[in-house]
């Protein structure tokens, strides 16, 4: 049986306000920001990237811009995490199968705003935001298995631990493991 289309189901409307955070859509002026929490050695460790230089968070916040829209041109809904009117990081959702409605996510906090619960109040909203207003089916989580705080985080906000793959990315020069989590509408609180 088709899942409901998002239409049928309503699209978000941003911002969208939880008990202590604001998720908005990314804007302009938010390259300053990104850089900052994206040229972090710490934050850049278990990402695809290296720390990000001045033209990469360029490069990086453009198109950030165009991921407004789940089902739209790009597949992609990008979010900033603000609390008390600052941003501290974003939570990020793209189609992997968009005929399927298959998602996946990924976030990034600010490590001077961490132990606080704010990236998995933010990522709980995002994912019932993905189950009840964009009709996904499943959304998984695929991350670098040395990176726990990331795992825990997917563990709190629902998520369930399906699978470690061992050595199968290259990542700045060595092999990596994959640790993969995966949620469906009844899975998320």
């Amino acid at each position: 049986m088709p899942t409901p289309s998002p239409a049928a189901q309503g699209r978000p409307v941003f911002p969208v306000v939880t008990e202590r955070l604001t998720l908005r859509l990314h804007q302009p002026g938010d390259v300053a920001w990104l850089r900052r929490i994206y040229s972090r050695p710490d934050v850049a460790r278990y990402l695809l990237d290296e720390p990000w230089s001045a033209e990469d968070a360029e490069r990086h916040a453009a198109q950030r811009l165009a991921r407004n829209d789940l089902d739209g041109e790009a597949g992609g809904l990008v979010l900033v995490i603000e609390h008390e009117s600052e941003p501290v990081g974003e939570v990020l959702l793209w189609f992997t199968d968009r005929e399927h409605r298959v998602a996946e996510i990924g976030w990034v906090l600010d490590p001077e705003h961490g132990g606080r619960g704010l990236a998995t109040e933010a990522v709980r909203h995002v994912l019932r935001l993905a189950f009840r207003s964009c009709a996904a089916h499943r959304v998984v989580a695929r991350m670098d298995a040395r990176n726990t705080a990331s795992a825990a985080l997917a563990a709190r906000a629902g998520m369930l631990r399906e699978a470690h793959l061992r050595q199968d990315w290259w990542s700045k020069g060595e092999w990596t493991d994959t640790v993969v989590f995966g949620a469906l509408a009844s899975d998320v609180p």
